[in-house]
């Protein structure tokens, strides 16, 4: 046999009965989770942010990071939306490297599964014990997110994800926003396509069931820039690009229209400190267009306590990303000011 089985988890319903949110959790959860619903619905004009490491690989350090936005979200709350990106799983395209928590929770160390599904729920849980924001996270394993379903209040579907159809069928069964990211081609029109599929209703099996699923009306996309043939990133944030894709939004049937722009990834180049040009262009792209303005719901940016990134070792900064370069915390909290004066 070319696989061997490990260790068998627990069901995810054994899992959130060891590990329980509490009454002032599930409130805060419910209260964030209407907030965010007004305004992919159009009901509120607030601006979303979600914010950042590339991914989260130390629970004290990203609780950190999450009470820092906590005490610039007091100042911004009423004119934007701050979602903690609180992202446990990396893709990785070789299959090398560093995977998120959920596989290590110590990234140092041999992967366990089992001691990951535990720490990413720890992390998730007191991240809202202390600041009050629940978080997003991206849906790397349709299956694993079931640990984290009574948690999150925004998912995203990565580039080399969103063609996939457990990906897009799981998608249809949320009660929350799900970004579908452009592919690494680019493509819009498959990105458009996963949110068809996400907002339709579907029969499929889940986890060992059969199971039918409502469609999910907040489904929407996400434009991280792409790469053609050549290896050479071609962003995806230009006003241009945006009028197309209100253009390509209006040519289908779809629920709520809006889109997320990525800062990060193929429109920067991973260029990090791009992103506060970024996301300037983005905000002045709505300012001059009502259309866009209505349609560009928000941004999403990689930073964390200390810029850039390292390489896993012994002596690891505390705050800093061990995977994709992530802005430091003077510039995130400058940029977000900035963004609540423009949006």
């Amino acid at each position: 046999m070319g696989m061997k089985i490990n260790a068998h988890l627990p069901l995810p319903a054994d899992l959130k009965a060891e590990y329980p949110l509490s009454d002032t959790i599930v409130k805060i959860k419910e209260k964030r989770d209407r907030e965010i619903r007004d305004i992919f619905t159009g009901r509120s004009d607030k601006f979303v942010v979600i914010t950042g490491p590339c991914s989260a690989d130390n629970e004290d350090a990203v609780c950190e990071y999450v009470n820092r936005l906590a005490e610039v979200n007091e100042k911004v709350s009423d004119r934007l939306m701050i979602i903690p990106r609180i992202y446990t799983n990396k893709p990785r395209t070789t299959g090398e490297g560093y995977k998120g928590m959920l596989h290590q929770p110590e990234p140092d160390q041999a992967p366990d599964l089992l001691a990951g599904i535990i720490a990413i729920r720890k992390m998730h849980t007191r991240a809202i014990e202390e600041s009050g924001l629940t978080a997003a996270d991206e849906m790397l394993y349709p299956e694993n997110r079931s640990y984290l379903d009574d948690i999150l209040s925004y998912e995203a579907i990565g580039a080399r994800s969103v063609e996939n159809q457990q990906h897009r069928l799981t998608a249809s069964g949320m009660d929350i926003p799900v970004g579908m990211k452009n592919p690494t081609s680019g493509d819009f029109s498959v990105m458009l396509n996963s949110v068809v599929a996400a907002q339709n209703s579907h029969t499929f099996i889940y986890r060992g069931m059969d199971v039918t699923t409502d469609g999910n009306d907040l489904a929407h996309v996400i434009l991280r820039g792409g790469v053609d043939k050549y290896g050479t990133c071609i962003p995806n944030y230009h006003y241009e690009d945006l009028v197309r894709l209100l253009d390509a939004y209006e040519q289908r049937d779809l629920k709520n229209p809006a889109a997320i722009v990525d800062a990060n990834h193929s429109n920067s180049n991973k260029q990090f400190r791009e992103q506060i040009r970024i996301v300037s262009e983005v905000l002045h792209s709505r300012n001059y267009n009502p259309s866009l303005k209505k349609l560009v719901k928000g941004v999403m940016i990689e930073s964390y306590i200390e810029e850039g990134c390292q390489k896993i070792s012994e002596n690891r900064v505390y705050g800093k990303s061990i995977t994709d370069p992530c802005l430091g915390w003077e510039d995130t909290e400058r940029l977000i000011y900035k963004i609540a004066e423009e949006c």
